[in-house]
């Protein structure tokens, strides 16, 4: 029995979600229809593309590009800060309406979602069919549209989901391989990346269907694993499973860009216990304990300078992996001005791999510190609850959630 795979794509998600937002909000102007792009703030160096409307696009303005270079391309161009919260809050709705039709999704990305409908289709129903009606219920129940792609599995449900945009939805079954993929740029196919399309050209491959006709044997030969799989995704076969069972995750970090270089490890210290309190968080909610602190600092130069150590017990306490932290910048920081600086744990275990020991009792204070403020962070919001030791840090700075 052939796999009945979906992949769900959100078209021009961080946009089209704020959007909605705007209009929730009141708002009589809907971004989508103007020339706008969702960008970082220039006053604090992040002045990069992040998405971009159809019209934004049309004049040339690509994603990831400087504003700069994108102000230049459209006179009349609206720029809107980018809200991580709000994503979030979209990207759950859709897959919670997703998950009426299957339990079987693949949260690919915060914008993006495979599905196995395998066993889930309805009587009387088809793949194609229930694909309409999840682009149709998206866009009226939530607001923003989406492309699907239709597929036996998931390599070409992307490939598909990729075609014409927006609010589309298209198949790619194996027999529509020749006529819909073949023809397209190598560049297009999955897992085809920057490095790789010189070599490509040097053995005269410039589209999908000049990599499926080459020998596999000579592409393993020359790319090695790599090559195998991506002759196979040139001619449409993949195997892999619709993955489903969340992941723990392998390690947690967070950094932030300064407003402005600081040459202050007074100011440092401020910003590191902003950046460990939010990774501490997400570590006791992911029920995870970290073996290793790491701790990144840039330049103003953009020099990167790294330094880590493991711990002496798995812990999720904040108090411990910050202590550590600090000793760690000390021992890293050399009074260059520093323009990011980077928090990260990693080595994780789940804490029922993890014995108690004499250690862990005597932080009990500090761990019913830590369970008291997180959930006070649940019921208020992770902003409206801050420790004394956060309260300076520079009011420019916007903190990821």
């Amino acid at each position: 029995m052939k796999k009945q795979i979906l992949h769900v794509d959100v078209n021009n998600a961080f946009l089209s979600w704020t959007a909605v937002e705007m209009l929730k909000d009141g708002s009589k102007l809907d971004i989508r229809t103007i020339p706008a792009i969702i960008g970082g703030d220039e006053a604090q160096r992040k002045g990069v593309v992040l998405a971009k409307s159809n019209l934004a696009k049309q004049v040339g303005i690509q994603t990831g590009e400087p504003i700069y270079f994108a102000r230049k391309k459209c006179k009349n161009l609206q720029i809107y800060q980018s809200n991580f919260s709000i994503y979030k809050k979209y990207s759950n709705d859709l897959y919670n309406l997703l998950q009426e039709y299957t339990e079987k999704i693949e949260r690919f990305s915060i914008d993006e979602c495979f599905m196995d409908m395998t066993e889930y289709l309805p009587k009387g129903k088809n793949l194609l069919q229930v694909a309409y009606e999840i682009s149709k219920r998206v866009k009226e129940e939530l607001g923003f549209t989406v492309n699907i792609g239709v597929a036996h599995n998931k390599l070409l449900a992307k490939m598909a989901s990729d075609f014409e945009k927006p609010n589309k939805v298209h198949t790619l079954y194996e027999e529509e391989i020749e006529r819909k993929m073949w023809n397209l740029p190598v560049s297009e196919l999955f897992m085809v990346g920057r490095k790789s399309l010189p070599k490509f050209e040097k053995m005269g491959i410039k589209t999908i269907k000049d990599l499926a006709k080459k020998e596999q044997s000579q592409m393993i030969k020359i790319f090695g694993k790599y090559g195998k799989m991506i002759w196979e995704y040139a001619n449409g076969i993949d195997d892999s499973e619709v993955v489903y069972e969340e992941e723990k995750p392998k390690c947690i970090g967070n950094s932030i860009t300064l407003p402005y270089d600081y040459n202050n490890l007074e100011k440092i210290e401020e910003v590191l216990v902003a950046l460990v309190e939010q990774v501490t968080y997400r570590l006791r909610n992911s029920n995870m304990l970290a073996q290793v602190v790491n701790v990144q600092l840039k330049t103003n130069e953009f020099k990167i300078y790294s330094h880590q150590r493991k711990l002496m017990q798995p812990t999720d306490n904040t108090k411990i992996i910050l202590e550590e932290a600090k000793k760690l910048i000390y021992e890293t920081y050399n009074k260059t001005p520093i323009r990011l600086i980077g928090v990260r744990v990693d080595k994780l275990c789940e804490k029922n791999e993890i014995q108690l020991s004499l250690f862990d009792t005597t932080c009990e204070k500090q761990t019913k510190i830590d369970k008291v403020i997180d959930n006070l962070k649940g019921k208020y919001g992770y902003d409206k609850i801050t420790r004394a030791s956060k309260m300076n840090v520079d009011k420019n700075i916007k903190f990821k959630d």
